[in-house]
């Protein structure tokens, strides 16, 4: 099937669901897919005039194991390879039916799969896939440098094609970014090693600082800007622990000092005017930890913002009237 236009696939929306929690340390995300569906994500989406399909959460109970060797540093590797595949294959059959897909995750470790997948489909049409890691870690290790060895925390790695991992989708293709691709915005908690190897790989950080200093806006605009100079496409993967844990409670890796309510709006209502964004990650929300609700209804609010929701209307790629006219 040729592709349609982006403003076209912006109107088709696929949710998948990836209830994975063994790649972090703390148990729960595997009901994230769930309490963002309870929280209405479906039905907002459809009163912004988009058309949705779910498709439930994908199961990986028939997934054959792959006879790799697996890292030492690397926990729940064999899992996590079946999640991977499982993720990889089905995000490319739902890019390239012509809708924005929309992951519902589970732990951040739902990135080396779904961004895997949006990359191989956007190579194959010629465009280059940039990745927004809305994040309050880099997520940059690899299991020479982890601490932990747990897998969420390799995940932006991986998608960067840096070793240690390079068997984990087995015969399946992998579609790696190159560094410069990515862009870590709003990062507050980055280990020695792995500060040390995106020096290395000169990747782009914007941490608080940075953010208290120029303004979400000032900074999103740069990030946005290198994307259409490419003409590429936008992934953003929205880590929840983005948020200051006082907005996003229902996280297992709170960090002090994260983006405020209306920031994180803020940025989304700009990605949103931009029209480059093409996916979509929502990830680490863990219901177990919330507070009635309350992370996963504020997600579903700043997937709203990202997809067109606002107070008055404003002029947006969609709906902008051209010089003249």
């Amino acid at each position: 099937m040729t592709d349609r236009t982006m403003t076209d696939r912006a109107r088709h929306i696929a949710l998948l669901g990836a209830p994975i929690d063994m790649g972090a340390s703390q148990r729960g995300t595997l009901m994230g897919p769930a309490a963002l569906r309870t929280a209405g994500l479906a039905t907002l989406l459809e009163s912004l005039d988009f058309e949705v399909v779910d498709y439930g959460d994908l199961s990986i109970a028939e997934v054959r194991d792959l006879t790799d060797r697996p890292p030492e540093q690397a926990n729940h590797y064999r899992e996590i390879q079946r999640w991977t595949r499982v993720l990889s294959r089905k995000g490319y059959e739902i890019a390239t039916s012509g809708a924005l897909p929309i992951f519902l995750g589970g732990d951040h470790t739902l990135s080396m799969g779904s961004v895997n997948a949006m990359a191989r489909h956007w190579q194959e049409r010629g465009r280059e896939l940039f990745v927004l890691w809305l994040d309050a870690h880099a997520d940059y290790n690899t299991p020479e440098t982890t601490i932990t060895a747990n897998m969420h925390g390799m995940s932006a790695a991986f998608l960067c094609g840096e070793p240690g991992l390079d068997g984990l989708l087995g015969d399946d293709p992998r579609a790696s970014i190159g560094p410069d691709k990515l862009d870590l915005f709003g990062a507050r908690s980055i280990d020695k090693l792995e500060k040390e190897l995106m020096r290395t790989r000169r990747i782009r950080i914007v941490d608080m600082r940075q953010i208290d200093e120029f303004g979400v806006a000032v900074l999103i605009r740069r990030v946005i800007e290198r994307v259409k100079a490419s003409n590429g496409v936008l992934h953003v993967s929205f880590d929840v622990d983005f948020l200051d844990p006082s907005v996003a409670p229902g996280v297992g890796t709170t960090v002090p000092g994260g983006a405020t309510y209306r920031e994180a709006h803020l940025i989304m209502e700009l990605l949103h005017d931009s029209g480059v964004v093409g996916s979509v990650d929502i990830v680490e929300l863990n219901p177990f930890l919330d507070e009635r609700g309350r992370t996963a209804r504020t997600a579903v609010e700043l997937i709203g913002s990202l997809f067109g929701q606002q107070i008055t209307d404003r002029p947006t790629p969609s709906n902008a009237i051209a010089p003249g006219e």
